[in-house]
């Protein structure tokens, strides 16, 4: 892109920057520069941040709250757009919370329990933004955000705007069209039942201890980097070897810890990366880790696993270059 081109972006993006550390704007603290990085604060900027990149066939990037993502030591050669609190986050009525996908889910789920509805306390402590948590379907403790969803609003390949139902939505584990098809969600509505107060503050505040207690969250890391194993998708010798440690989250799964641990990779360290020895699905940056030094754990993990149980673990990750 031509100095010319920058200018006339900045014309109609005044925010526009230049050779951003993503490293600064992510929980791993990995990451080189963007090429141009526009913090966005309303819908509308957003829309023609997009139609921009479009036009002039950048490629482009949402960013959220930065967790769940791993950025390459080069950077990226495009527009990154980093989604903020743009507008009026929260509405409710009738025990349905709009929200858009700028806001942080803690806060979310702060909200929720606030007002003693029930249906998103399992969240409580989950990192990341409300737009990344429906991407991902993320779940824990048995719940799922699809659990809540009513309708999404979002942006199709063609910036066409679409209100999606709980179905449209085709959430599966870890996952959601919007993922699948890499479409842009804008807001989301989420339909609750009442509930006690006290309780719901006891049960996020339980969770909250829980990812305090047990995640490494004293290092810098981007979340579980590997979906756990689908029980029924494990060959039959697998599902006895393991039958002791299946969980419901929120139907059969092998944590994907304990092939980590019965392999022997807790701790293993590459450069500045290391497989936590507090929670092996994560991977944790001790000071000064590259993206090739986690890149380079996540395949000795996969390789590994796969020749002693025949097992493919899934990436959940995801790495932008």
């Amino acid at each position: 892109m031509t100095k010319d081109i920058f200018e006339e972006l900045k014309i109609k993006l005044p925010n526009l920057k230049s050779g951003v550390l993503l490293k600064d704007h992510t929980t791993f603290n990995i990451g080189g520069p963007a090429k141009y990085f526009l913090e966005v604060s309303k819908r509308d900027y957003l829309i023609e941040g997009l139609k921009l990149a479009k036009k002039f066939k950048i490629p482009f990037f949402i960013l959220g709250g930065g967790s769940n993502v791993l950025v390459s030591d080069k950077g990226f050669d495009g527009l990154v757009l980093s989604v903020k609190n743009y507008g009026q986050p929260l509405k409710i009525k009738d025990n349905i919370i709009e929200a858009l996908a700028g806001i942080e889910v803690g806060e979310l789920v702060k909200f929720s329990v606030d007002n003693s509805l029930q249906g998103l306390e399992w969240a409580g402590g989950l990192p990341g933004t409300f737009g990344g948590a429906i991407r991902g379907n993320a779940g824990a403790f048995g719940g799922e955000i699809k659990d809540s969803i009513l309708e999404v609003e979002c942006l199709d390949k063609n910036l066409k705007i679409r209100k999606l139902t709980n179905f449209q939505c085709q959430f599966s584990y870890r996952s959601s069209i919007f993922k699948e098809k890499n479409w842009i969600i804008i807001s989301a509505k989420l339909k609750f039942n009442q509930g006690q107060k006290e309780e719901l503050q006891k049960i996020a505040k339980s969770n909250m201890d829980y990812r305090k207690d047990r995640h490494p969250l004293e290092l810098p890391n981007a979340g579980s980097i590997f979906k756990n194993c689908e029980y029924e998708k494990l060959s039959k010798k697998i599902q006895k070897e393991f039958s002791g440690l299946v969980k419901n989250d929120p139907f059969p799964i092998v944590p994907v810890v304990h092939f980590i641990i019965r392999d022997g990779l807790k701790g293993l360290k590459i450069g500045g990366a290391q497989i936590s020895e507090k929670h092996p699905n994560f991977i944790v940056n001790t000071g000064n880790a590259k993206a090739q030094d986690v890149l380079k754990l996540i395949s000795t993990v996969k390789s590994k696993i796969k020749k002693k149980y025949g097992v493919n673990l899934e990436q959940e990750v995801q790495y932008l270059e």
